[in-house]
């Protein structure tokens, strides 16, 4: 038995052409060529087994069964444009929510919040704490930033926007006591770092030339914090040598609260804006872009 709905695509010039009694002026809608809509106006002609259109002078008019056809069709299209366009109003009246990790979001992106809200007005930016370690999975996000490291999983959109640096801090009084020329002098303090990131020592430790023995060691005696927030108020306080991405703490290093005189090191992981599973990503690119034009200075 034959299909009784034949392709869209065919409906689509069917309609236009009968809304606009030419198929020139339909395919000029449509943008495609004159002889593209007189292919699928001729496949429905076959599909139905009846003519739609006729010869009328010059022109062509809908026949009695054209304009039957025309009846159903024309409506149809009229409520799929007005239920396209209710989504699309809807999806650009709703707010962005970005997910951040806490101390991401509290360390840099709140003091630049009010700027971003001003220059992308349009997108109604909701930021909210991330709930997952693993970027791109909250699903009742619109997209997360995040530090990770590729490769990145299946289905999801994933904007780099940055190479991570960590860098070892501390406060200008504790680090006047090791000898900048000499990593390893750190050593011989107290060693901070977050649980949520273990690896950081051993990557900075490697890049630097020493051996992970004495590292693990040194780590043995030192003290973890579950967030970088509290990590960075103990370096400032001059309690050890903490380990954290340079972005986080580049205001503080500016401002003198704490100094890096062993420099900083890339790490594999990247700052990434991600989009869950199926996002509209179109929303998402003016708020990539404005990141990278933010974070374009940070080192500079």
């Amino acid at each position: 038995m034959q299909n009784s709905m034949p392709p869209l695509s065919a409906l689509r010039a069917f309609e236009a052409t009968a809304r606009l009694g030419s198929v020139t002026a339909a395919a000029e809608e449509l943008s495609v060529t004159h002889g593209a809509v007189s292919r699928q106006l001729k496949s429905l002609d076959d599909h139905f087994g009846v003519a739609l259109f006729a010869k009328a002078g010059r022109g062509i008019a809908l026949t009695p069964h054209g304009e039957k056809l025309q009846n159903g069709v024309g409506e149809a299209f009229a409520r799929l444009k007005d239920s396209c366009a209710a989504l699309k109003r809807d999806m650009e009246e709703a707010p962005f929510t970005l997910a951040c990790p806490g101390s991401l979001l509290a360390r840099w992106l709140i003091p630049r919040l009010d700027r971003l809200h001003r220059e992308l007005p349009q997108l109604k930016l909701q930021v909210v704490v991330s709930e997952s370690e693993q970027p791109g999975t909250q699903t009742d996000a619109s997209a997360t930033l995040a530090f990770s490291e590729p490769p990145w999983p299946a289905g999801v959109e994933v904007f780099e926007l940055m190479e991570e640096q960590i860098c070892a801090v501390a406060s200008p009084q504790l680090a006047a006591k090791c000898d900048a020329t000499k990593p390893g002098s750190l050593l011989a303090n107290k060693l901070l770092y977050t649980s949520s990131r273990p690896q950081a020592w051993p990557q900075w430790a490697t890049a630097q030339g020493l051996e992970q023995a004495q590292l693990e060691e040194a780590l043995s005696k030192g003290q973890r914090f579950d967030h970088l927030y509290y990590l960075m108020e103990a370096a400032v306080a001059g309690l050890g040598i903490a380990i954290a991405p340079r972005l986080l703490v580049e205001d503080d290093l500016r401002n003198g609260r704490l100094v890096a005189p062993w420099g900083s090191i890339q790490t594999p992981a990247r700052l990434c804006l991600w989009l869950p599973s199926q996002a509209e990503s179109r929303r998402s690119e003016p708020l990539a872009e404005w990141l990278k034009r933010e974070l374009g200075g940070e080192y500079s």
